[in-house]
């Protein structure tokens, strides 16, 4: 066997191993931090609390969806779209408008939180006991708003190393704060901690923004009104979308607490947390350098289908192995994130690992629908994907119990993700490349593999082949990202190794 010759696209590649890598870092730092923060939470709170948690982001996810009007979302793609231009006068104008109306949107949203907080209570948990909590989250999403409005100016820019480090310094502050909260106050903290995150927040994001545009750029009230029109237009999509996301989570957790309880919920919230630990930072940098490059290229078809090619390629090499070590170590990781109250959820966790690993290879599909601007479509796989979630969770709960939830997830990416590559195929003639499926031939199997030997083979022996397959899958992704790289950008070590084993 000999090296494959790189692709003429291999800087491409390293642009994304890139911005994955500096995304990644600060991930890792963040799951070192979550490690510390959920067991701090599981032990002190134990699943009851865990559960409340959930819920109460659950609500702070929504009332920001429905607050934020998509502003953030649009406003990456408004300053992307200036910085094309290299007009300083346009980058300063969209920054201009886009941080003040961050800042009415959550003077806005905190106030519809708190005048709402007593029917909220009662639709999710049937009385008024938590009212005075969910209107303190009313802070939260002032916070949230803010930040993600200075968020989107460094990501439209494309200042990865900068969000890197926001996420470094948000963790840290939220964790160091909310612990201590925690371990003084119990139940009680839970939504003061959940502000306190959320305002960690805001310095960093100021820090790191106000050198787009430190001054406000004057310009008339027209003109403001027309820039704030077009940002919440395009925005409109976008709260659509996370309305109907964040909405169907909450659906879930609600159908799951109505079925099992508070103590259900908890566990269905540690598996989801963990579910997404290890692809949320390539999902993450997905979205934050990814979005802005291929929405530069939304006119032409082959880059497009060009480029989520291999993002697909990268995210599947770097998210296969770690899915795979996910499913085959999914009873250690639950008592090592959260305590061995939790070992119900790991079923719940190994459902969601395989809906995971199928959420990693449609996700690159699904930008070219909102770069394109085909509001109309992304709206309706919107709706139609959250349906088809909240329908299987309500149907497998009720018939299997809280395992059902995460059947229901990936029973949502089966049928999205076949979905999802007809309509790009229809938009742009995407086809997946070779090496893509090739790719996906082995991760796929793999999955369903030690997923089927853990539920037919007793633990030890099911353990052994999972090791087996992480292992496997794992040299193969170290080769094949390393193939994909320049010579010069892989260390000698590791080329010596390649080379002796050609």
């Amino acid at each position: 066997m000999t090296l494959r010759m790189i692709p003429p696209s291999s800087p491409t590649y390293t642009q994304i191993l890139k911005s994955t890598m500096l995304m990644g870092g600060s991930s890792l730092v963040n799951v070192a931090l979550g490690i510390i923060r959920n067991k701090a939470m599981a032990v002190m709170l134990g699943p009851e609390g865990v559960g409340l948690m959930g819920l109460y982001g659950s609500i702070l996810d929504i009332a920001q969806a429905i607050a934020g009007l998509g502003v953030g979302s649009s406003g990456v793609r408004q300053i992307a779209e200036a910085a094309g231009t290299d007009d300083a006068e346009r980058i300063a104008r969209s920054a201009t408008v886009l941080r003040r109306i961050s800042m009415v949107l959550g003077l806005l949203g905190a106030l519809l939180l708190a005048a709402l907080a007593f029917p909220v209570s009662n639709f999710t948990f049937g009385d008024y006991q938590h009212a005075g909590g969910i209107a303190l989250l009313s802070l939260a999403i002032f916070f949230r708003l803010v930040s993600a409005g200075q968020t989107a100016l460094i990501q439209g820019l494309r200042g990865i190393a900068d969000l890197a480090r926001i996420n470094v310094l948000a963790g840290f502050f939220g964790t160091a704060v909310s612990i201590p909260l925690i371990y003084l106050f119990g139940l009680q903290a839970i939504a003061p901690s959940l502000v306190v995150i959320a305002a960690a927040s805001i310095l960093p994001t100021w820090w790191y923004s106000r050198r787009i545009s430190p001054h406000p750029s004057p310009m008339p009230t027209r003109q403001f009104g027309r820039e704030v029109s077009a940002l919440l237009r395009l925005g409109f999509v976008f709260m659509a979308s996370g309305l109907l996301t964040f909405g169907a989570a909450y659906a879930v957790r609600l159908i799951v607490l109505k079925e099992g309880g508070v103590m259900a919920a908890g566990l269905y919230q540690a598996a989801w947390g963990l579910g997404g630990l290890y692809a949320g930072f390539i999902l993450q940098a997905m979205g934050t350098d990814f979005y802005p490059r291929l929405t530069a290229a939304a006119d032409n078809n082959a880059e497009c289908n060009r480029l989520v090619n291999e993002q697909a390629e990268i995210s599947m090499l770097l998210a296969g192995p770690g899915l795979l070590g996910t499913l085959t170590l999914a009873p250690l990781m639950m008592n090592l994130f959260y305590s061995a109250d939790f070992h119900g959820a790991v079923d719940l966790l190994r459902w969601i690992c395989l809906g995971m690993m199928l959420r990693i290879i449609s996700w690159p599909m699904g930008f070219i629908v909102v770069a394109k601007h085909t509001q109309t479509i992304f709206f309706w796989t919107e709706v139609a994907a959250a349906v088809v979630h909240v329908g299987l969770a309500w149907l497998l709960v009720s018939l299997l119990g809280t395992q059902g939830a995460g059947m229901a997830f990936f029973g949502l990416y089966v049928w999205h993700s076949i979905l999802i590559y007809v309509i790009v195929r229809t938009l742009t003639g995407f086809r997946w490349s070779a090496a893509n499926r090739r790719h996906a031939l082995l991760f796929l199997p793999a999955s369903g593999l030690v997923f089927l030997t853990f539920s037919i083979v007793p633990l030890w022996p099911a353990t052994m082949i999972g090791f087996v397959a992480v292992i496997i899958c794992g040299l193969y992704s170290l080769r094949m990202l390393i193939d994909l790289l320049p010579p010069e950008s892989v260390p000698a070590i590791i080329r010596g190794w390649i080379t002796k084993s050609a």
